[in-house]
Formats: C-alpha cells, structure tokens, sequence
C-alpha cells in the first residue's frame, strides 16, 4: 500500500511541476473551397449552363473540336477544371484533359495527371489526389469517377482523415463509394492499417463523410479484468431513423463466454427514452445465463400529464459485482423499478406511482428490505385565498405497502395548511398552521396491535429571516449579504408506537433539515417538536455577472422541550441543542473552488461530520481534486425499511458492521505534452486500511486518432472483495463518431473533468 501512496503522490506533484505544453495549430483546419467568381456566379443565375474555357492558345479544327494548350481553365456553374492541356470534342462535349490536372466542384477537389470533363458534370480521372472540401478526408485513387448527383466512385484506394504529411492510419479499399450529398461513405475489402501495421479487415464498411450519425462498424474495445479475463467489443452503429438508432455490441469475455450488449434510443415529439441490455449465455463461470435490462421513458401524454418509467432488473444478485463499472454499480444493495403517472396544473401536483425493489445484496435480512408501494398515489395543492397573502395547502398521500415479512397493507395521510406569506426584499414573514390525519389498514400487524391504527395532531411553524446588503471588495464590485433566519416548530407528543415502520428514516442532519418541520422522512412517524432553528448565511456575489463567489452557512436547532419520538432502534435525544452544522464554499477563486462542511456536537466537542473538497482548475483541460471525508453512525440507516439515502449504499459497503467513514480522495486530468493527458483517482478508506477505488489512465489524441488506457482497482462488494481492470480504447478520427468511449466514466469520477479537443488547440 505504501507503494501505491508514493507513486500516487509522485505523480501528482511530477504533474503540477509540468510546464503546460502547448501544441500550436495542431491540427489544421479543413480545407475550404475557393468561392466560385462573379462571373460564374451571374452566369448561373441567369440559366446559363455553359463550359467557359479560358486558354493561353487554342486551335480549332473544322468541326468544331478544339485543342487549348498554356494554363487552361475550363468553368461550368460551380465546378471548374485546370490543366495544362485540354482537348475539347464539339460533338460529345466532353473535355480531355492532361498534365497537371485541377478538378474543383463543391463538395470535392481532385489532382490528376489526366482525366475526363462531361458537359452534364461528370468527370473521370486516373491516379488521381483527392481532398473532401470542409473535413480532412483525403487519399488517393487509382481511378476516380464523379457523378453530376454528388456521388464520387474510387478503385484502389487509400483514405485518410490525417492532415497531409500524416498516415499515421490509413484505410485500404478495393472500392470506395462517396454520397457528398448524404454525407456517407461505403468502401468494400477493407484493410484498416494503424502506424503502417494492419490491425482490422472487413469486406464492408460504412462511414460518415460528415457531423452526421451513419451505420457501420464501430471501432473496439479492448480490456482485461480479474473475474471476466481478456475483453473484447466491436460494435455495430444502426442508424435507423433521425429519431431513434441503436447500437449492438457483441463482445467476448475469455474467462466467461460470449455476450450481446444493445442500446436503443428514441426520441418523440412527446417522449424520449432508451434501452440498454446485456446478455450473456451460460457463463462457463457460474454456469447459468447472466442478463442486465435497463428501460427509461419520458412521455408527455398530454399538457399538464407525464409518463415517467425507469425499470431496472439483472439475473443475479452477483451481477454488479462481476460486472459493475464501478462503486457506484458494485456497491448497489437494492434496484429500483417504477413507474410515475405525474399530473400538473396551476393549484395541483398529483402522482401515482407502482414502485418496487430488487434486492441484489441478499445478506440483508427480509425483515429490513424495502417494501413495495402499489401504488402510490401523493397530491398537493396550493390555493390562494382571495387577493389576501394568505395560502391554503393539501397534502396528502395513500400508498399500498407490500411485502412477504412483517405488517403489510394500506396508510393514507392528509395534511392541511394555512399559511400566511409576507416576503420583501429585504425580510420575510410566514407563520404556518396545520394539521396531521394518518388512517392504516393493515394485513399481518403486530401481536396485540391494532390493525386500524389512527394518528392525529396539529402542528404550527413560524419561519422568519432578514436579508442585510453592502457594497464589498476594492472597487465595490460585490455584494456581500447578511442573511439571519429562524424557525419556531411545534408538534405535540403523540405516542406512535402502534404505528409500523414501512419507509419511514432519519436522513443525515443537514442545513435543508435544519428548517424541517417534521425531523422524519415518511410519514410513519412525525417527531414532536418544540424547538427554535437559528441559522446565519453569508454570499459574496459579483455585481456584473451575478456569479456568486462565496457562500458560508451555520446552523443549529436548540429544543425547548427534548423530544421523545422515535424510530426502533434510535438514540434519544438528550441535550437541548443539535450538532452545529457549517458549510462554506468558495467558487472559482484564481481557479480555486473550496467546499467545506463540518457537523459538530457543542456538548462532547466531538466531531460528527467533516467533509473538504478542493479543486484546482487552471484550464477546461487541467483539473486536481483533493478530498476528505468523515462521518459517524452512517450504518444506522440500515436500520430502517426504505433506502433513502441513495449515497449510504456506497459508504455502507465500504465500513460494513462499523460506524465511521473515513476516506481521502483525490483525482486529476492534466496534460502533460502536447497530445498526451493524463488522468487518475484515488479513493482510500482509512479505518479499513485499503484503497476501495484506484485509476490510472493516460491518453494521446492527435488530428486523426486517438487512443486511451485505463487501469482501475475498485471494490466489487461489502466485504472489501477487490478486483483490477484495464481499457484499452483506439478511435480514428472520421471513421467512428458514434462509440463507447469512457468519458462519461471519468465524469463521473474525476470531478471537473472534460475531453480535450484537439482542434481548440
């Protein structure tokens, strides 16, 4: 480990010494056409199809046909034709041309020794140059045949989108078909060499001349892991309609057989969506088929009405963790499916919803797995009451809660609200009222509980603040504000004990908690409350642009009377006063951005939560990341039936059956020369002794390809399991504009991280 640490930190302080290299017009812009003259552009206008030759000599034969010798240009609406020799035959119309030969239309320029000019606009040419106007597409070609329709034929042919003087790849074809108007391209006997070394063959190909999506062979994927051996993919891009396409990746997994990866993506004027799949017959590992689904969909129904779907399910509950791309995946503990009916006008919000789980981490007990809510149906309303500032709002909320062990069955909530609102720029105002009703009907309810329970209780809220401002800075080009707030609550005691637990959990303690009413999420249990949240913000903020440059938050809630609701298994609060929670954040000063949160217990002085991140982003192409992170008790929300807390599943896995986090974090992308960049990321656990997530990448990207290796060690489940990757990922530029490579990954990962373009050199 100590290894590890050291060359982690080499490389990083070998990275920030590195003077930034710059590579001065690294890739050339494409080649533009040359604007036809005003003559040519008048005589087209007017209808005028005509050949204009123009000639330092000619000599005309009685018939008509003509031999023009010294600089000959030949023009014809917007193609034009130079040589040093043309012949001209009256009869057909066609132009022979010979010695240094210029063919110019819009879409192409071509450079022979000899060649044919029709007067429809069709031109052949033999060992001819050619150049695709507006991209870096060039090469050569044995024969070359321009038609008036915008379609280029070539034989034997060599093809690049190299700048010229660069091959550094180089696609040979028997034949190649060039559409200049639909942007694509076919080429049949295809070999693809790569530094002069073939590295691929097919008997077909198909590639796009332009921006435009097109079919065709993708380029692979190589890679390597422990559990799944040597990798490859190589997939195929169907580009079916404007508005939907697909993708089929075969691949082949050394240590477990062949899969089929597919995407499908589709786009509506109503709705947008895809589906991405994985299957894997008989893996020779496990020896039972493996399978991934994923269906997302938006539609809009109509105005106001919206089909929200995103179901999820895999084979086996090992699959993320043989298969996972990362903590994010490996550590998933359950899978969501549901599916939203959602509803909105000026006064209502209502959705209905069927949502269930798939449990992947099958060690967690059934009695703490989630339930299923089918449905579930949630409203809220909001109504002005005449031109008063005075608002009436309903929530409310039936759900049926399914699952095989524990109580089971229906609860529905209703919670009414008057609220008065007074905000003015420079304070607020709005005292608030209301009023709980809870009704369950429940299957399977506890020995000697009621299978009807009721809750009922008011509840009253005074939120109030005050917004002070002032010129700031040298010049007064900020404005720093001075933002106090308070919160009275009061809930009154109500014994809830009767009540099940069916996705009711207390979040992590926050500033958006700090103003809650209600210290629970779900409505299974209302704490009580007789207590006053005292807060104080602070901005600094540009007044040109707005942006604003610091913020700085603290809190605390201070009980007047300890509360005594609880969930099972919950410490009772017994000080008068919360933790006091802080955050800062500092944005992009001198290219520094600082985020700092800190949670601490004022009885104990113990602190509860610490978390500093800083980034250093000199340039879009230059980043470092430095983080910290501690946090005690995170293994309480698994005491509770309904996950929450989306982010505890990663930190429960990492500190399994303890109660502190504990981890650095750091991560970087940064140039190093002038095609090269590098990136990687640290993640250690320092109760645990162990680096839960490592990568180390480096990449070089030129005018015409581009190629990535990565190397990752990440945990694959709760108990610390480690496994080690490796990418390997080659694009050639123009050949493959639709693919699978790992920048939406390292988004992920490194946070600030963006491609490097090449071309904004």
């Amino acid at each position: 480990m100590a290894s590890h640490v050291r060359a982690a930190l080499a490389v990083i302080f070998c990275l920030l010494a590195t003077s930034r290299v710059r590579a001065g017009d690294m890739c050339p812009a494409p080649p533009k056409r040359h604007a036809p003259t005003a003559a040519a552009v008048a005589a087209a206008a007017a209808g005028d199809h005509r050949i204009r030759i123009d000639s330092d000599g000619a000599s005309v034969d009685a018939d008509g046909s003509a031999v023009l010798t010294g600089h000959v240009q030949a023009h014809q609406d917007e193609r034009s034709v130079s040589a040093d020799s043309v012949t001209y035959d009256e009869e057909t119309g066609k132009l022979v041309v010979t010695g240094a030969v210029d063919f110019e239309d819009p879409r192409l320029s071509i450079r022979s020794d000899s060649g044919l000019y029709d007067a429809l606009g069709g031109a052949n040419f033999s060992k001819s140059n050619f150049q695709i106007f507006d991209r870096n597409g060039r090469g050569f070609a044995q024969q070359i045949a321009v038609h008036p329709d915008g379609k280029v034929n070539l034989e034997k042919v060599r093809y690049t989108t190299c700048p010229v003087g660069n091959q550094d790849w180089m696609l040979q074809a028997s034949s190649i078909t060039m559409d200049t108007e639909q942007q694509q391209g076919t080429a049949r006997g295809v070999v693809m060499r790569f530094k002069d070394v073939p590295i691929f063959y097919s008997p077909y190909l198909a590639f796009p001349l332009g921006t435009e999506r097109q079919s065709g062979l993708l380029f692979p994927s190589f890679g390597h892991s422990g559990s799944s051996g040597y990798q490859l993919e190589v997939p195929y891009y169907f580009n079916l309609a404007p508005n939907y396409d697909l993708t089929l990746t075969p691949g082949y997994l050394s240590a477990r057989g062949v899969q089929l990866a597919g995407e499908f993506r589709f786009l509506t004027a109503s709705s947008h969506g895809q589906i991405e799949e994985n299957f894997l017959p008989n893996d020779t590992i496990v020896h039972s088929d493996r399978a991934y689904v994923h269906l997302t969909d938006v539609t809009d129904l109509r105005p106001g009405l919206r089909l929200d779907t995103d179901i999820t399910s895999v084979s086996d509950s090992s699959y993320f963790e043989n298969f996972g791309a990362g903590t994010e995946q490996t550590s998933v503990t359950f899978l969501e499916r549901r599916a939203d009916l959602q509803y909105y006008d000026d006064a209502w919000r209502i959705r209905a919803q069927l949502q269930n789980f798939q449990t992947i981490d099958t060690a967690v007990d059934a009695g703490d797995r989630p339930y299923s809510r089918v449905p579930r149906v949630e409203a809220f309303a909001l109504w002005p009451i005449l031109d008063s500032k005075f608002e009436f709002l309903l929530n409310s909320e039936a759900t049926n809660f399914i699952r095989d062990v524990g109580p089971a069955g229906v609860r529905m909530d209703l919670s009414p609200e008057f609220r008065w609102s007074n905000r003015t720029a420079g304070y607020y105002f709005e005292p608030a009222v209301g009023y709980h009703y809870t009704q369950y009907d429940l299957q399977n309810a506890s020995y000697g509980e009621p299978s009807t329970p009721t809750r009922t209780m008011p509840y009253g809220r005074l939120d109030t603040g005050l917004i002070f401002e002032r010129d700031a800075g040298s010049r007064g080009q900020f404005t720093q504000t001075l933002e106090p707030r308070m919160m009275y609550s009061y809930v009154p005691y109500r014994n809830q004990n009767a009540l099940p637990i069916f996705d009711t959990g207390a979040p992590d303690f926050n500033l958006v908690e700090l103003y809650r009413t209600n210290r629970y999420v779900g409505n299974d249990r209302i704490g009580d409350a007789d207590q006053v949240a005292l807060g104080m913000t602070t901005r600094l903020i540009n007044q040109t642009t707005g942006v604003q440059y610091l913020s700085a938050t603290v809190g605390q809630i201070r009980y007047l009377t300890l509360p005594e609701v609880t969930l099972p298994g919950e410490t009772p609060q017994t000080t008068h006063g919360s933790d006091i929670i802080s955050e800062v954040s500092l944005t992009a000063y001198k290219h520094w951005s600082v985020n700092l949160d800190y949670q601490v217990n004022p009885y104990t002085s113990q602190t509860d939560k610490s978390e500093v991140l800083i980034q250093y982003r000199p340039d879009p192409s230059e980043v470092v990341n430095l983080g910290y992170r501690f946090q005690r008790n995170i293994s309480e929300m698994a005491n509770f039936g309904y996950p929450y807390q989306q982010n505890y599943q990663q930190n429960y896995q990492q500190n399994y059956q303890q109660n502190i986090l504990k981890q650095y974090d750091g991560s970087f992308a940064w140039p190093i020369a002038g095609h090269w960049n590098t990136v990687g990321r640290w993640v250690y656990s320092i109760d645990n002794h162990q680096t839960i997530e490592q990568l180390a990448g480096i990449e070089y990207k030129s005018c015409c390809w581009r190629i990535q290796l990565l190397q990752r060690r990440y945990v694959t489940n709760r108990f610390g399991g480690l496994d080690t990757s490796i990418a390997l990922q080659l694009e050639l530029t123009g050949l493959s504009s639709v693919g699978k490579p790992a920048n939406s990954f390292l988004s992920k990962e490194i946070s600030g991280y963006s491609t490097r373009d090449a071309n904004a050199e």
